[in-house]
């Protein structure tokens, strides 16, 4: 059977049984297209006479054209996923990843603001004069920061999904979550909203455009890039970064680890993990202030 054949009913297996999101089976069909070339190339035309050694080459071809770790072991993780469906489909099959182990990639910390540089009257400055635009631009902002939410997911909301005292939010795999809302987040929702019933601007989507019509990815991170610019000096300034300030900030303030993976939407726990390590390093600053032995010596 065709390659190309066989990759489009895992995509369509990922699609429909796994429910993985149009992100994620864009990023699968890419790396294993990636595959199937490199196959092609060695003389192979069938999934079945891979082993373990064309794998590897496959790997250093990758290391050779300066792709990082973290993009290798990314695309290897695509390829076990379609080996371990592809072996039910076909029981003949030796699945040649048992015998791969990935590079190491070096672990980057995330980036996230600092509390002082997202208050209320410090963002206020840098808020568009223009009405609808400058209070949809900043509520972009507060939705991030206030409930950690991904890129993907704000766009996805709808008007039904934001409740008073809470947002839903369709994740990863269309998997429902509940996140709370604060006083001070819904004051900034019902003032987006009545600014958008003023300028009949009917839409089943909650964020739109000041046409009507739907946010779209480079939108969003135009807007949020400008107002993190200029309230921070992070590197980069991006939606994700919030969704990591809003992680950092709850593990500084006292949230547990499971509460904050919850919130998050995290498969697991190990995702959530990364966090701890931003945290460690205020409770290590704390101790040191806070306990006799901890305290420098003047």
């Amino acid at each position: 059977m065709a390659p190309f054949f066989v990759l489009d009913n895992f995509i369509r297996f990922l699609e429909i049984e796994k429910r993985y999101s149009d992100h994620t089976l864009v990023a699968y069909r890419k790396d294993l297209s990636q595959f199937i070339v490199f196959l092609t190339g060695q003389g192979l035309d069938n999934f079945n006479k891979v082993n373990h050694r064309i794998v590897r080459q496959w790997m250093v071809e990758l290391i050779n054209t300066n792709i990082n770790n973290k993009s290798v072991n990314r695309k290897l993780s695509a390829l076990r996923a379609f080996y371990k469906w592809f072996k039910k489909e076909n029981e003949d099959c030796v699945n040649p990843m048992v015998r791969i182990s990935g590079p190491k990639s070096n672990k980057r910390l995330p980036l996230f603001a600092k509390e002082s540089q997202l208050k209320e009257d410090y963002l206020d400055q840098f808020q568009e004069d223009d009405l609808f635009n400058g209070v949809r631009d900043r509520l972009l902002i507060e939705v991030f920061y206030a409930t950690g939410i991904r890129l993907s997911e704000l766009i996805g909301l709808k008007e039904s999904d934001v409740q008073d005292e809470t947002i839903k939010v369709l994740g990863k795999r269309k998997k429902e979550r509940i996140i709370p809302i604060s006083p001070f987040l819904n004051l900034w929702i019902e003032k987006y909203r009545h600014l958008k019933k003023i300028n009949h601007l009917d839409s089943d989507h909650f964020f739109v455009l000041n046409n009507g019509k739907k946010l779209y990815p480079k939108f969003v991170y135009r807007k949020i890039n400008f107002y993190l610019g200029k309230a921070t000096d992070l590197e980069k300034c991006s939606p994700h970064v919030l969704r990591h300030t809003f992680a950092t900030h709850l593990l500084n303030n006292g949230a547990g680890l499971e509460s904050l993976k919850d919130l998050l939407g995290h498969a697991n726990l190990s995702a959530t993990q990364v966090y701890t390590h931003n945290s460690f390093a205020k409770l290590t600053n704390i101790y040191s202030h806070a306990h006799p032995r901890g305290q420098k010596n003047n």
